[in-house]
């Protein structure tokens, strides 16, 4: 799907029929986004469910538990790099620059390919000791590294697939992703059935396997996405990727924009891990409850993260065409579809909680499903307000304005989330519950911070100079 410009310059003044334009032009865009990241993250879910079924599979799926934590970093590694990149194309393609969108794209093809080369080599001499210091026993260890090393020597094939997904939507375009997405996810679960369990043909390479399989199919989808990029599927957008030159001062900018959103992923990774180790204090079985609950979470926020991104690339746009009322009414159509989606999915987590714990096998009449169902509780009533923030921080990142969304996140968790967890948890003596409560609590200043700086307007002077 195209950018749809004539439609949103119109909707820059007060017509209504404008106004839904946009409306509408922002879910197209969504959606096939949202698919992109469910997609994304049942990856590793049928690497879990295969390796399930081996005879040494209660090894192999705590190598993966482990293993899934380095994965989430290597994805922060390459997270700034497309946030940059979404930023400036976004800019570039509202100003109907297409030499600028391609040389963009160019150059940042060649930072990912060095990127690739740094997490490739620190990643394979490291793999060991990163399992060694999560505590993984030493049968776990080498099962965790015969997962990763594959998939961070062949790294480039991630990143691609993340930048050019990126880039696409940036320019409009999220249907070819998505599509591209959806074979590559069928050719894994094929490769995984066969490399993992030695069926159809191929050997049986046990958790070495789910690793190749991935690996394999990410390429596939590296060499789709090239080959149509190069016979303009989408018009404007060419892949280049010959070696050239490094053009330092856009290299500059693209991780001086998208810096700050790594250290927002590293920052969250930290809230995380300091909610958990509170938790172990309170209750092993709690912890459990939370793992469960991280995957509900998982899920449940990807629809309000793909409208998030398409705030951003329509923002952008519209801030390279210097429409800042156009992107002022992307970003309020943006709120209340992120805010909506997000209200339908907490309400079902809310009343649905016994039902969906049951999917994981957990009785809710037992201590573990009494945890769950009450953090899964907590997080579906603070759903509506974490819509709101999504959508103010796919505004800022649209707009470049990454410091400030930075801020807002430290502020949310180092200085609200983290200590009141303490307090609520142990001081005030609530355990569990107090513990998780302040995440939705600190989504709420995230949001008011959001609302303040959506209200000054310095996000889009701050896109006007990217």
């Amino acid at each position: 799907m195209q950018a749809r410009a004539p439609l949103m310059n119109a909707a820059s003044g007060p017509n209504r029929g404008a106004q839904r334009a946009i409306f509408r032009s922002l879910f197209d865009l969504a959606m096939p986004i949202v698919g992109l990241n469910v997609l994304s993250v049942l990856t590793l879910a049928v690497d879990t469910a295969m390796c399930g079924r081996l005879v040494d599979a209660e090894e192999a799926l705590t190598a993966l538990g482990f293993a899934g934590q380095l994965i989430f970093l290597l994805m922060v590694a390459m997270l700034g790099l497309t946030v940059g990149t979404v930023a400036f194309i976004a800019r570039a393609h509202g100003a109907g620059k297409t030499e600028r969108v391609n040389h963009v794209l160019h150059q940042s093809i060649l930072l990912t390919y060095v990127v690739s080369i740094g997490v490739a080599i620190v990643g394979n001499l490291g793999a060991g000791a990163a399992m060694d210091l999560l505590g993984a026993d030493p049968a776990v260890r080498d099962l965790g590294v015969d997962y990763l090393r594959p998939l961070v020597g062949f790294t480039v094939f991630f990143y691609l697939n993340m930048l050019f997904a990126a880039a696409l939507r940036a320019v409009g375009n999220t249907m070819l992703p998505f599509m591209i997405a959806l074979f590559s996810n069928f050719l894994n679960i094929v490769l995984n059935y066969g490399l993992i369990l030695g069926r159809l043909g191929l050997p049986a390479m046990g958790v070495q396997g789910a690793a190749w399989g991935t690996v394999i199919s990410q390429a596939v989808a590296v060499a789709l996405m090239v080959f149509l990029l190069r016979r303009d599927v989408v018009y404007g957008v060419r892949a280049h990727l010959h070696l050239a030159p490094i053009d330092r001062p856009l290299a500059n900018d693209l991780f001086r924009v998208g810096a700050p959103a790594a250290l927002d992923m590293l920052v969250l990774n930290v809230a995380f891990l300091s909610v958990v180790g509170m938790l172990g204090r309170v209750a092993q079985v709690a912890v459990a409850a939370h793992g469960i609950g991280l995957r509900i979470q998982s899920l449940a926020f990807v629809p309000s993260l793909g409208v998030s991104q398409a705030i951003g690339a329509m923002v952008g746009n519209a801030l390279g065409r210097g429409d800042v009322d156009e992107a002022r009414e992307v970003v309020r159509g943006g709120m209340m579809l992120s805010t909506g989606i997000a209200t339908v999915i907490g309400l079902a987590i809310v009343f649905g909680a016994a039902p969906v714990i049951s999917i994981f096998e957990v009785d809710p009449a037992t201590e573990l499903g009494r945890y769950s169902i009450l953090w899964m509780q907590v997080l579906g009533w603070g759903m509506p307000v974490v819509g709101i923030h999504i959508a103010l921080i796919g505004m800022l990142r649209g707009a470049g304005a990454t410091n400030t969304s930075l801020m807002i996140n430290i502020i949310g968790t180092v200085v609200i989330q983290v200590p009141l967890s303490w307090f609520l948890g142990f001081v005030m003596g609530w355990g569990a519950f107090g513990i998780w409560v302040a995440m939705p609590i600190s989504f709420v200043v995230r949001m008011c911070l959001g609302v303040v700086a959506y209200r000054r307007g310095a996000w889009a002077r701050a896109g006007a100079t990217i």
